[in-house]
Order: C-alpha cells, then structure tokens, then sequence
C-alpha cells in the first residue's frame, strides 16, 4: 500500500533534482524546466497532504500553481525567443545588460568556450532532376 511517505519522497526527489539542475545549469531552458520540476513536487506535497487530511485545500492550491505554471511558461518562452533573437545565446551569464544603472556585473570565473563559426548548409539540388553522373557511374552504364 502506498502511504503518505512515499508520495512526500518522490515529492523530494522531484524537489532536490530540479534544485540540483536550477544551481548547475546555465542554460535558460534548462532553469526553467528544472524550476517547474521543483513546482511539480510542491504540488504532489499539496495533494498528499489534502489526501491525508481528508479536505481540498491542497487540490484548491495545485490548481492555482498550474495556472501560475502556465503563464509562466508562456511568458518565459517569448523571453527566450528575444534573448536568442538579440544575442543568438541561452546562456545565464549573457543577461548583464539586463541590469539596473549602478550596479556591477557579475563576473564569471570560468568563462564558457566560444561556440564554433557556423557552417553553411549544403546546397541541395531542386526535385525532379537527375543529377548529373559522376566519372565512376559513368564508367558503370
């Protein structure tokens, strides 16, 4: 039979990995789903409660987390597509120009490698056409 503790255990480990991911990532994307994985186990903490104790409270409360979680998702993926429109970069660290007028930036003490120049795609010809033999199958027919 499955007890209260067991909920209240996957609830921690839910909790503890997305913390351990929000502290180690750099990645916007990666914050954002691991502070939802931190949402979703306070969330089954509400419901094994509410169970335990017999009332909807806790049920009352997911569901305002869910709808808080929704438009938090959707303000956060428009935030993303401008940061990567304007810097071309998810990571953390680009934000400094973000901050208020007097205070530092942050400086990293391990700076991330530059990604590498971007390559062009390969020139594909148009369908319906053959192209043309190369010497070998030449040689072949």
């Amino acid at each position: 039979m499955i007890t209260l503790w067991h909920y209240l255990a996957v609830a921690a480990a839910l909790f503890g990995i997305g913390l351990v991911g929000f502290l180690t990532r750099r990645n916007l994307i990666t914050l954002f789903l691991c502070a939802e994985m931190m949402l979703q186990g306070v969330a089954i903490n509400f419901v094994a409660f509410a169970r335990y104790h017999g009332n909807l409270e806790g049920q009352v409360f997911v569901l305002f987390i869910l709808a808080v979680a929704a438009c938090e998702a959707g303000v956060a993926l428009a935030l993303f597509l401008m940061l990567y429109r304007r810097d071309k970069s998810l990571d953390v660290s680009r934000w400094q120009a973000l901050r208020e007028v007097g205070i530092p930036p942050t400086l990293d003490t391990e700076r991330l490698p530059t990604p590498p120049p971007e390559t062009a795609d390969p020139h594909l010809i148009p369908a319906g056409r053959r192209p043309a033999p190369t010497a070998e199958e030449a040689v072949r027919v």
